[in-house]
């Protein structure tokens, strides 16, 4: 294996550490939110850096325009950017995803420091900063190590398939088509697909993520009079869209977790041995579901039953109700309309029609029970399937060789219980195994205020970018 050469590249990223924390900074320092549209040039901006950065390593780049955005015509979309480096025909060619657009961030938000300029804590290695983890510090990290193999003069082991898009926050509007069309295309010689775009299971133990929650999300509005009513005057006597809102959520789930539509249970796939043995290794413990939680308001008490409630059985989630008070103080309104959202995390083998069938009669029977003369609807807002590849294959083996040698140990496997659509997407569209490998840890904060990617997950994680590429492109094919 390719020991040697990797020990040279290890190297050379050590001596390019400050270089690529500066690449990282001037990344976070574009304000490319895509869920704003006044930063809507800001995200184009992000997506001229990474051309730029690519050309210059002599990357082939080309930039799929996406039109206008379905729901603000006003708006372009980003382009999804598309990259190769390599034309080698006797290497193993590599696709891999990332993108280049965060979440919002202000400063009053609650960040201690400004979100988009990095700050780096010297003690403790932290490097906080919108996008660090999520997503620009892994996207980065392939850049870096196309330079850092120049630099060193190693011969790149791969050719290596970029695909980075700039609405992921947003639905990763225009996506799912530019990868169908360009899986006999631009992405015809793939053999393996790598995402990096998920955290690790806790702080020092890398992880693999072979499987991910489908999620189907769902609402309830119930009408009742024509406008707010003062609870004063009419309450008593109008039959209230809120009780009848909160009486049908209650039905759907109890505070142990336990989704209580019939028939929901019975679509899971049974837990096998094999699965079930990849637990007891795990590196995780209660305290750190404590940790994360901030308290110890858990359903479960063994760490397995967690990780299992977590991302290997489906839950069901009330997340709000729209049209209702909800600032501060008192007011005595009786609201004419209200809406309820919830969602489903769905797991193997939740077919969503399936899902979408139980709920719904679920829901209509519930209504028949209350003798409600308000008006109802529920409707699928969206839905993305769940994913599980085999840990076992080629492209995991690569990896978990390539964490291996950068860790020294070897790496947790993985589920997780949020949703990443393209993942399933990939798989679909180019038939290929697609591998989750992530830099950050748990502790990252994405989506959060003081996002933060530490400076040791940075740099190691790009020496595990490149060693996967080495480890990939000698891996037997089985």
């Amino acid at each position: 294996m390719p020991s040697e050469k990797l020990d040279t590249y290890f190297k050379q990223v050590d001596v390019m550490t400050d270089s690529f924390i500066n690449r990282l900074a001037s990344a976070v320092a574009i304000p490319s939110v895509s869920a704003d549209p006044a930063l809507r040039p800001k995200v184009f901006a992000m997506g001229d850096f990474l051309v730029k950065e690519l050309k210059a390593l002599g990357a082939h780049v080309e930039a799929r325009e996406l039109g206008k955005q379905p729901d603000h015509p006003e708006l372009d979309l980003p382009p999804v950017i598309l990259a190769r480096y390599g034309e080698d025909k006797s290497k193993r060619t590599i696709l891999v995803y990332g993108h280049y657009d965060v979440q919002p961030a202000l400063k009053e938000d609650g960040w201690n420091t400004e979100p988009f300029e990095l700050s780096v804590d010297e003690e403790t290695g932290k490097m906080f900063g919108r996008g660090s983890t999520d997503d620009k510090g892994p996207v980065l990290g392939w850049i870096n190590a196309i330079e850092a193999h120049q630099k060193a003069g190693v011969d790149f082991p791969v050719n290596l398939l970029m695909c980075f898009e700039g609405m992921e926050e947003y639905g990763s509007e225009g996506l799912d088509d530019v990868i169908r069309e360009e899986a006999s295309k631009f992405f015809k010689d793939a053999e393996a697909v790598c995402i990096s775009d998920n955290y690790w299971l806790g702080t020092e133990k890398p992880c693999l993520t072979y499987g991910l929650r489908g999620c189907s999300y769902y609402s309830i509005t119930v009408s009742g009079p024509a406008a707010d009513l003062h609870s004063g005057v009419f309450g008593g006597t109008v039959t209230e869209p809120m009780t009848d809102l909160v009486k049908l959520l209650g039905t759907l789930v109890d505070n142990k977790g336990n989704i209580l539509i019939d028939g929901i249970k019975d679509l899971v796939a049974p837990v096998t041995e094999e699965e079930l043995a990849l637990y007891p290794n795990i590196s995780f413990s209660m305290d750190d579901i404590y940790t994360s939680l901030g308290s110890k308001t858990v359903i479960h008490d063994d760490p397995i039953k967690v990780l299992q409630a977590r991302w290997r059985f489906p839950s069901l989630s009330i997340h709000g109700v729209e049209g209702a008070f909800y600032n501060p103080g008192a007011k005595t309104v009786i609201p004419a309309k209200v809406t309820g959202k919830f969602s489903i995390r769905t797991v193997p083998n939740m077919e969503l029609e399936d899902v979408d069938r139980l709920v719904f009669a679920h829901i209509d029977r519930e209504i028949a029970k209350l003798n409600s003369n308000n008006t109802f609807k529920r409707e699928l807002m969206h839905a993305g399937k769940w994913w599980v590849a085999s840990p076992k294959h080629w492209n995991f083996e690569a990896a978990s060789k390539a964490v291996q040698k950068v860790f020294g140990c070897v790496p947790d496997f993985t589920r997780e219980g949020g949703s990443i659509p393209v993942t399933l997407t990939f798989e679909q569209a180019t038939g290929k195994n697609v591998l989750l490998l992530p830099m950050g840890s748990s502790t990252d904060g994405a989506h959060s205020i003081n996002e933060k990617l530490d400076k040791r997950n940075y740099i190691e994680g790009t020496k595990l970018l490149g060693a996967y590429l080495h480890y990939v492109a000698e891996e037997k094919q089985v």
